[in-house]
């Protein structure tokens, strides 16, 4: 009687963990908080200038909320900056259209926004870059590709 007993207290506990791994197997991956960031020079422009400026992108996306949070640093451009936006999808040596427009062109840049399924996928295979316009370089004084 009492083998019957630890018998059936081991089949039970055994299918308890059997049944705890199957949902932690099935459960959805953790959020993850991507970093990413690019430099800014105007030999990343495409065609490339030789502006002396210079400056920083650094993001970060949350996987989860789908929310992207960045700020744009530089210095030193020829002029007061005229655009400054993220453009995309594209890789390096090409050019694309505005992906997300940034709400100021005053150094730092900082804001946040939400991203689409689309937008979310092409930023984090390397296809955004944060571009610097002026009217000296109307087609981007610095640009910098976003990378992980």
């Amino acid at each position: 009687m009492r083998k019957s007993g630890y018998r059936i207290y081991a089949t039970l506990l055994g299918t308890a963990a059997l049944f705890g791994l199957l949902i932690a197997k099935a459960a959805p991956a953790s959020a993850e908080v991507v970093k990413l960031q690019a430099d800014l020079k105007g030999s990343n422009e495409v065609p490339p200038n030789n502006s002396s400026g210079s400056g920083k992108a650094e993001a970060s996306y949350d996987t989860e909320t789908r929310t992207l949070t960045y700020t744009i640093t530089f210095a030193g451009l020829s002029g007061p900056a005229m655009g400054a936006h993220f453009h995309g999808p594209s890789e390096t040596g090409k050019n694309a259209g505005i992906a997300l427009p940034f709400k100021t062109v005053v150094s730092p840049i900082q804001g946040t926004a939400t991203l689409t399924e689309n937008q979310a996928a092409d930023l984090l295979a390397g296809k955004w870059y944060a571009n610097i316009h002026t009217s000296l370089n109307p087609g981007g004084e610095l640009r910098g590709q976003m990378v992980k």
